[in-house]
């Protein structure tokens, strides 16, 4: 099944700034968003540590560290995780954000959720479930997308880097897709940062293996952020951040990831766009976008969707009026 109708096709990507009871329900009743992604959950959690999960701003002309108010617009890197709050807790919160927006009917009972989660193959199974369970109750379109992609889980690798991993997780999915009857929730998968042509082909190769008869994804969520980054401090040269290694290496994103974001949205478009079987999977464009003009670009590129972080991170759910009313200042 296609994406909900997401309109305005803005949104929030996964991200540590949709977390808590207070960010969806600030996200959900801004009107400059057309559906709110919730941070990546697990059924049991996520052991959160603030000496080793942390981020940081940065310029990333003279990687300076900003604060986030400051009006030097750059990137950020982060060590973070997933979210330490349970799919279970998540999708209570989702209800209540429903029941207690400010939004006008219409548009309080049809705007979408994309529920990102994550865990073994057979976990993301059992998640599926209980999102089903929980649309069935409400009239608010859910979608689940899984981070196969996140690059700072210790000794855990992204599995859409691998393509035994990708076709594990694909073919769960196919089988849950052949025995759940009518689908009413969307499936994505959320992908790494690819930056050689094998990458793409292994993510296509093993999305036409578990298309038989249909393509078990509906979407792709093209980037995350980039693993392997390093800030440091200038004042003393030590790492900007902490990390469960010590090192301080983390994912990137913001303006210094745009570029190579456009170029996997770009590629795997087209890829998708050569099999009959996958034309009609759709994608949510994420990484460096904080005004109008980063908007339109993933729009050129093949974006049905855009999604922000790094820039709402800074700017608040404010961020996304500025985009779609064309203010290219940046901030």
């Amino acid at each position: 099944m296609p994406l909900p109708l997401i309109e305005p096709p803005l949104i929030n990507s996964s991200n540590p700034w949709a977390t808590t009871l207070v960010d969806l329900r600030d996200l959900f009743n801004c009107r400059s968003t057309g559906a709110v992604t919730i941070r990546t959950s697990l059924l049991h959690g996520f052991e959160h540590d603030d000496s080793i999960h942390q981020y940081a701003f940065f310029h990333p002309i003279d990687h300076s560290l900003v604060s986030k108010d400051s009006n030097r617009y750059g990137g950020s890197l982060n060590t973070l995780g997933y979210s330490p709050t349970t799919l279970g807790t998540y999708l209570t919160m989702i209800s209540k954000v429903v029941a207690d927006s400010s939004l006008p009917e219409d548009i309080r009972s049809k705007k979408p959720f994309i529920v990102s989660v994550t865990g073994s193959a057979d976990a993301v199974a059992e998640c599926y479930g209980r999102i089903q369970d929980v649309q069935s109750t409400m009239s608010n379109p859910l979608c689940m997308e899984i981070n196969l992609s996140c690059p700072n889980i210790l000794d855990k690798p992204p599995p859409a880097y691998s393509g035994s991993s990708l076709a594990e997780y694909l073919q769960r999915l196919a089988e849950v897709k052949a025995t759940e009857g009518e689908r009413r929730v969307a499936i994505g998968i959320k992908t790494p940062p690819y930056t050689y042509s094998d990458q793409f082909k292994t993510l296509i190769d093993a999305l036409l293996a578990s298309s038989k008869p249909t393509c078990p994804v509906d979407f792709i969520t093209a980037t995350n952020t980039l693993g392997s980054c390093l800030v440091l401090d200038d004042t003393n040269g030590s790492p900007a951040i902490n990390s469960a290694s010590g090192a301080g290496i983390g994912g990137m994103a913001g303006a210094p990831l745009h570029p190579l974001a456009l170029g996997n949205l770009k590629t795997i478009r087209g890829m998708l766009d050569e099999h009959a079987e996958l034309k009609d999977v759709e994608i949510i464009g994420v990484g460096g976008v904080g005004d109008h003009a980063g908007f339109e670009r993933m729009r050129a590129v093949g974006a049905n969707v855009v999604g922000v972080g790094t820039a709402l991170g800074r700017e608040g759910v404010g961020v996304f009026e500025k985009i779609l009313r064309a203010d290219k200042t940046s901030a």
